[in-house]
């Protein structure tokens, strides 16, 4: 027997006019990347998405082709997230920092047909557009302009596109499991992989991260995504933000400190996410600048692991609360969320803030274990470390282009992390498997030995490498860039570890550098630092 209950699909057109019919009129905020900023609204964001799927039709796309992206986070891309999507095509974000070569073999690989673009990338696009075989159409996300349009041939304008489109265009009725968007891994190794999401498993996300229990956005919200577009979709924000009404501002190009602290400040930003590098810059600008940073209530952190340091000063100078997130391109992102339970209130207070520093539990959706390297599960003791695998209903069951038995382990996704697990669901992610030190049969977590670094006021940003070792196979070595006014010896930093952990895991050197090298989604590039210094203890 079934039940008699009403029966819809879960699409993303159905995010967008739900925030339409109910919230039409909250606004939009837009910082351009022309220059300028903009407010507008859900009701018009809305409108023009549905003008926007009007126009790919009419440009001859087909169901399902792919629509990429190479933009900020603004107006324009919004309404592309649910245009493209709502239409029955492929919203395909694409990270602006990769290189040239990675680009080219993302848009053919995804077989883009379409191609958005901020003025920030039309020389980039230009210099690669011969390479890019498939691609019909390129779109900048701005009105005319005849500089832009020298520079590529044919080049389209957002603005006129969309005025040609049709306001009452019907979204399509569409399977759920319908793929609706397409972004790729960083591709630390070998090229990227592209992760397709369907409208049900982001519709699906989006009620997870709208949990209390989670992010928690709601209509009372003012929402900040530092977390490019191009990185997981912003983390769901867009879509999860639809859902609820919440009002949004979009940063546009300007990530830097000052910028953002102007943004928070001036727009009364409530909720604000971003990784770890991002929110450096933030605290550096507020306590420079004097701001006290007052509308702010909570920052979600994540990409990487959030130092503690980090959420102590979030919380003691400026009252907010700091929720540590986990999870991955292949996991829509979320995966874990750090937020206590109700016997957790009658603790201490300094344990209370202890447990805020792991990357939380996983929301309803999602399934974590904990494994051997037999893929046997190990006890949630908070104590047993192994291979960190994962299931759910928005996790990927394989990638773009290739099958399920490439991917998945016995039905599980390996995350590649090292992790433990309590019996709580709390996880605590030691590292990366091939980033965790392994010296003389004993593992030393890099993400420990980095918090304790980063913590400390000489430095402003570190990294731990596995140096090979004659007698021990591997041993940690310390990558630190110098904070301003400050200049260190090697025994200064060294004596930062001192009572913090074992004796035998203080890393054996310290190497000074000016920077630390990141990939394009923020990433300390951990292969370029072994390969700089990763014999420096076999002389």
């Amino acid at each position: 027997m079934l039940g008699q209950m009403m029966s819809a699909p879960l699409l993303i057109s159905s995010l967008i006019d739900h925030a339409e019919r109910y919230h039409a009129a909250t606004e939009v905020y837009s910082v351009n990347t022309g220059g300028g900023a903009e407010t507008t609204s859900w009701g018009q964001v809305a409108q023009n998405a549905r003008k926007l799927a009007s126009a790919l039709t009419g440009l001859g796309l087909d169901p399902q082709d792919r629509c990429g992206t190479i933009a900020w986070n603004n107006r324009r891309h919004l309404e592309i997230y649910f245009g493209a999507a709502g239409g029955g095509f492929v919203c395909h974000t694409i990270n602006p920092r990769l290189f040239p070569e990675q680009l080219v073999y993302i848009i053919n690989h995804a077989d883009d047909q379409v191609l958005f673009i901020d003025k920030t990338f039309v020389p980039l696009v230009a210099s690669v557009r011969d390479q890019l075989t498939n691609l019909k159409h390129v779109v900048l996300m701005e009105g005319r302009d005849d500089e832009a349009a020298g520079q590529i041939e044919g080049l389209l304008f957002y603005d006129d596109l969309i005025a040609d489109g049709d306001a009452d265009y019907q979204w399509p009725k569409l399977d759920e499991e319908t793929a609706s968007s397409l972004c790729y891994t960083s591709g630390t190794t070998g090229n990227p992989k592209g992760v397709l999401y369907s409208h049900r498993s982001t519709v699906l996300h989006s009620f997870a991260v709208n949990l209390a229990d989670s992010i928690g956005f709601s209509a009372m919200d003012v929402v900040l995504p530092v977390v490019p577009m191009f990185h997981v979709n912003a983390w769901g924000a867009p879509y999860a933000c639809a859902m609820v009404g919440a009002r949004m501002v979009m940063p546009g190009p300007g990530l830097d400190g000052p910028s953002l602290v102007g943004l928070i400040d001036g727009q009364k930003v409530t909720i604000a996410l971003g990784v770890p590098t991002i929110w450096l810059g933030l605290l550096g600008e507020a306590k420079k600048a004097g701001s006290t940073l007052d509308s702010l209530k909570k920052t979600v952190v994540g990409g990487s692991a959030c130092p503690p340091s980090m959420i102590t000063a979030f919380r003691e100078k400026y009252g907010v609360e700091t929720i540590h997130a986990w999870g991955m391109t292949e996991m829509s992102p979320i995966g874990s969320i750090n937020q206590p339970l109700a016997k957790h209130m009658s603790l201490p207070e300094a344990d209370l803030h202890k447990l805020r520093e792991n990357q939380g539990r996983p929301p309803f959706g999602v399934e974590l274990q904990i494994v051997d390297d037999e893929g046997n599960p190990l006890p949630h003791d908070g104590k047993s470390q192994g291979d960190l695998v994962v299931r759910g209903y928005w996790i990927l069951d394989s990638y773009f282009r290739s099958t399920t038995e490439d991917t998945l382990e016995r039905g599980w996704f390996n995350t590649g992390d090292v992790a433990t697990m309590d019996a709580d669901g709390y996880l605590t992610i030691r590292d990366r498997s091939k980033d965790i030190i392994k010296s003389g049969g004993e593992w030393i977590s890099s993400v420990e030995l980095e918090n304790i670094a980063i913590a400390h006021d000489m430095l402003s940003d570190a990294a731990v490498i596995g140096a090979r070792h004659p007698k021990w196979d591997e041993r940690p070595v310390l990558v630190a860039v110098k904070a301003e006014g400050h200049d260190p010896s090697e025994e200064d930093v060294l004596a930062i570890f001192e009572d913090k952990i074992a004796k035998w895991q203080i890393p054996d050197r310290v190497v000074f550098t000016d920077v630390l090298p990141r990939n394009a989604t923020g990433k300390v590039l951990k292969r370029n630092l072994r390969d700089d210094f990763g014999d420096i203890l076999m002389g």
